[in-house]
């Protein structure tokens, strides 16, 4: 399975995810299981049924983040020192060349990626255009709404 990179916080929130779900979820599902079949007859027992779907999802998650945790680069953006240039982790400030507007976006894993908090996936058009761009450089994206041009204003890494 290839490495896929992921920030430290990202890291974070799935190991105190994959806690969450081994510590308080799994044995309240387990409880459930068994305060259900307490009841009797399992062929008809709705909260039996309810309670094994719920330890179904419950094992899927473990098993997707533990594989997610074992495949995972762990990149500290605190660490990187690439003299201004846009890499994983980074976080940029870009000025839209037509409009002027500014935006902000911090380049992150696939799991941790949310555009509404500048949380931008590493695979994504805009973020594949500014990676390798230093400060300064242009960047073309093709959106759905024809080619945009994003001047990259500053790069931090923090």
């Amino acid at each position: 399975m290839a490495t896929l990179p992921i920030t430290k916080r990202g890291a974070d929130k799935l190991k105190a995810e994959l806690h969450q779900l081994k510590a308080f979820e799994r044995p309240a599902v387990i409880n459930a299981i068994a305060e259900a079949r307490a009841q009797g007859d399992l062929s008809e027992n709705a909260e039996y049924d309810a309670a094994k779907d719920k330890q179904g999802f419950i094992e899927g998650r473990i098993k997707e983040i533990e594989g997610k945790l074992s495949a995972a680069q762990i990149i500290d953006p605190a660490d990187l020192h690439a003299d201004g240039r846009v890499v994983f982790g980074s976080t940029v400030e870009l000025a839209d060349e037509d409009s002027g507007q500014k935006v902000t976006y911090q380049i992150v894993g696939e799991d941790e990626a949310d555009i509404k908090l500048g949380l931008l996936n590493v695979n994504s058009p805009i973020a594949r255009a500014l990676i390798g761009k230093n400060e300064g450089d242009v960047a073309q994206v093709q959106a759905p709404g024809g080619l945009r041009e994003y001047e990259i204003v500053s790069v931090r890494y923090c």
